[in-house]
């Protein structure tokens, strides 16, 4: 048996049958329902199926291909990639293209241009020319049908196999048995041939949209400079750097793998990770990313991560699961899908067995019609247009569309948003962003900078203070030990507190304290805080109102029920704050405030924000937070929360919709439905404005699926629409859909 493995490890699966979109789409729900599954991605380009395990689980392989085979195709375990590029998955559907067109182009030829299609010997050679392209081009669809029959279940490829082949039949048994009349071996080529067009369309469509993502795995330089514990330099395959290593970087080189800089100084282009366009100074201590461009300078670097650890792998990783989710939407369309193909056969064979049986009827009832529409070609004897109409109805009757609808979307959306440093979940968080009506925003490191510092003191025992502070890694306590310490700490430079404790803890959303010699308890916190602790300095009013009248924020230092020292912080207001709240209220979200400050200075950046004085709600303690998210999610309110602290992650988990932004921790990161890469707080009306256009667009191609079919279908039943015109007009709904997916990489 084998061991269990270790989170994030792969393991990768060749999956054979499938043929558009749709069809990875069931590999994927079909693998992703086997316990110890973390995910699965499917790529429908190289027939590939990567798996990704949870922590601990064990690799059940068979059980994997087992779930394949259930869901009607084939899988093994793929062999490793050699030097050799895989075929694209558009190049199968190239061949059955130019080789359906060789043998249905002749064939439109000799009966529209010519008028041949009553000579005997052109039956012939129409026989000739069909012949091969049933058996080569068709073989992917009989091959597809056939796995889903075994399965007990129908797809694309069932009514594309049943229609040419009545098609086909139909004219085979005529020409063999000289019954004579029109035969219909131009109809079958073009059936397989126009579908093969579409299908080809829909690889080179889907491929497009996939590009941004595989170039994010080129990113990275494919060597490094490495310093060598005796200080001399070699060049290394990037792949064989490990954390800890030094790696050196020039102007103009690309970051390697992700780490932080400790030597020297540079200007980072991360317009790759960001989005952003304007580059980014780092010093000592800054943390730089793989696939970004030193533009100038030369620093030393300490590899941090590698491989999967890496941020451009956890975004890849991102928008992997993003393009391969499901949308809560998409369940319509999959039960519609499940009972398609028997009703549409149902269908089919209702209207063969009237146009056999009630030749005459049915032609009256066509010719009725035809005032209103138009004047169809109808076969001349009843065997004819029964397999004709029969035929019709089992092409035009695309269930791809429906399938596609909802999947090429997020694809689309999942690249779209990537580019511009914003990464989603999937599907559901793009439906849930679609519905919020209210924004629920924590003010450090979201309204404001998040890098808070001291403004004023009162009091002399700042030494104490700092030391306290120092082993808290909250913006507040890394100010006032910055404050006393080192004004420009780093990793490289830590800090060493002045003061020793016989024990120090952190009170989360509160302060840290610490038990001197003496058995005495120093604490450093808000003074809501220290007020519950029993300390109290009604003589330090005057400090405190007028510091938090400006905004700032007031800490106290006491030494068992004695108030020491006061300090005033402040943290800046971003300054695109007031314009992204005010595009927010335009939209018609009612946007929040929540902090744990006291009331005073939350008001001051509320208004400094442009947030309505009763949209604040201030002293709210971590676990509080989410709380409030419940309270007014109990009055019928969809609530987004923003924030990018570890005390952030349960209000994140409550909200409907959680937003993480780029200073998240990774606690943050997993619980949040969107995360912004960006700085700039500009990026969460963009992220909510492209959910919503996405959650449109999806809304429209299921509408365009579903009135596509319930108007084509009843044509082809009644002989308005002949097979050949039925094949086109089912490759041109998927490319519809595809197409208007596509356009949301041109929205601006």
């Amino acid at each position: 048996m084998a061991a269990p493995i270790q989170a994030g490890v792969r393991c990768e699966l060749q999956i054979a049958g499938m043929n558009c979109a749709n069809c990875a789409r069931h590999v994927t729900d079909a693998l992703q329902a086997i316990p110890g599954v973390a995910g699965a991605d499917v790529s429908l380009q190289d027939g590939r199926a990567r798996v990704r395990w949870r922590p601990g689980a064990t690799p059940n392989i068979p059980a994997l291909a087992a779930a394949v085979r259930a869901a009607g195709y084939e899988a093994k375990p793929a062999a490793a990639k050699t030097g050799v590029k895989a075929a694209a998955h558009s190049d199968g559907w190239r061949f059955n293209v130019i080789a359906g067109l060789a043998g249905t182009v002749p064939l439109m030829a000799g009966e529209w241009a010519f008028g041949l299609a009553m000579r005997p010997w052109f039956h012939w050679l129409a026989f000739a020319l069909a012949l091969p392209v049933q058996i080569l081009c068709g073989a992917r669809f009989y091959r597809g049908a056939w796995q889903q029959l075994k399965a007990g279940a129908s797809n694309m490829d069932t009514l594309v196999s049943l229609g040419s082949t009545a098609a086909f039949g139909y004219s085979v048994w005529a020409l063999f048995s000289g019954a004579g009349g029109h035969l219909y071996f131009m109809e079958s080529c073009a059936i397989i041939t126009l579908i093969s067009v579409g299908h080809w369309m829909e690889a080179r469509a889907t491929s497009h949209a996939e590009k941004s993502l595989r170039a994010l795995f080129q990113l990275a330089p494919p060597s490094a400079a490495r310093r060598n514990p005796d200080g001399t330099e070699s060049q290394v395959p990037a792949a064989d750097l490990q954390p800890g290593d030094n790696v050196i970087l020039r102007p103009g080189d690309r970051v390697p793998t992700d780490g932080r800089l400790i030597e020297g100084q540079c200007s980072m282009d991360e317009a790759m990770l960001t989005g952003e366009s304007l580059p980014v100074e780092k010093g000592s201590g800054g943390r730089v990313y793989a696939g970004t461009v030193n533009l100038n300078g030369q620093a030393l670097m300490e590899v941090t991560a590698v491989g999967d650890a890496t941020a451009v792998a956890r975004i890849i990783a991102a928008v992997e699961r993003a393009q391969n989710s499901r949308a809560d939407i998409q369940r319509l369309a999959d039960r519609a899908s499940n009972v398609f193909v028997p009703i549409v056969v149902a269908i089919a064979i209702a209207a063969a067995l009237w146009w056999g049986l009630s030749f005459g009827q049915a032609h009256r009832f066509s010719a009725l019609l035809a005032r209103f529409l138009w004047t169809p070609h109808l076969p001349s004897t009843p065997l004819a247009a029964a397999i004709l109409s029969a035929v019709a109805v089992l092409i035009v009757a695309c269930p791809c569309a429906m399938g596609l609808a909802t999947p090429v979307a997020i694809m689309a959306c999942a690249n779209v948003a990537a580019r511009r440093g914003i990464l989603i979940r999937d599907g559901i968080a793009l439906e849930k962003a679609g519905a919020i009506t209210v924004l629920l925003a924590d003010k450090t490191g979201t309204l404001t900078l998040g890098k808070p510092a001291v403004v004023a003191t009162e009091g002399n025992d700042l030494a104490l203070a700092a030391s306290l502070a120092a082993g808290s890694k909250h913006p507040l306590s890394q100010a006032v030990a910055n404050f006393y310490f080192h004004p420009n700490p780093s990793p490289s430079h830590p800090i060493a507190p002045a003061v020793a404790f016989l024990d120090w803890r952190e009170i989360r959303g509160s302060g840290v304290e610490g038990t001197l010699e003496g058995a005495v308890t120093a604490r450093l916190g808000s003074l809501e805080w220290l007020k519950t602790c029993g300390i109290e300095a009604p003589d330090r009013q005057a400090f405190v109102e007028k510091w938090t009248a400006g905004g700032a924020t007031i800490l106290g230092l006491a030494v068992g029920s004695q108030l020491k020292t006061l300090i005033a912080l402040r943290d800046t207001v971003k300054p695109a704050a007031a314009g992204v709240v005010r595009e927010l209220t335009r939209s018609g979200l009612k946007v929040y405030l929540v902090t744990g400050d006291n009331p005073r200075t939350a008001h001051a950046i509320a208004l400094q924000a442009g947030i309505a004085p009763e949209n604040v709600f201030a002293q709210i303690r971590p676990e509080r937070k989410a709380e409030l998210i419940q309270e007014l999610q109990a009055q019928g309110k969809k609530v987004a929360f923003v924030g990018d602290g570890l005390n952030d992650a349960p209000a994140l988990e409550q909200a409907d919709l959680g937003i993480a932004v780029s200073q998240a921790s990774d606690v943050a990161f997993e619980a949040a439905d969107i995360i912004l890469l960006k700085t700039e707080i500009e990026a969460i009306p963009e992220a909510l404005a492209l959910a919503r256009a996405t959650l449109r667009t999806i809304k429209q191609n299921l509408f365009w699926a579903f009135f596509y079919n319930a108007v084509s279908v009843p044509l082809a039943a009644l002989g308005f629409l002949s097979p050949i015109l039925c094949a086109a007009a089912m490759g041109l709904s998927d490319l519809v859909v595809i197409g208007n997916a596509l356009r949301l990489g041109r929205r601006r």
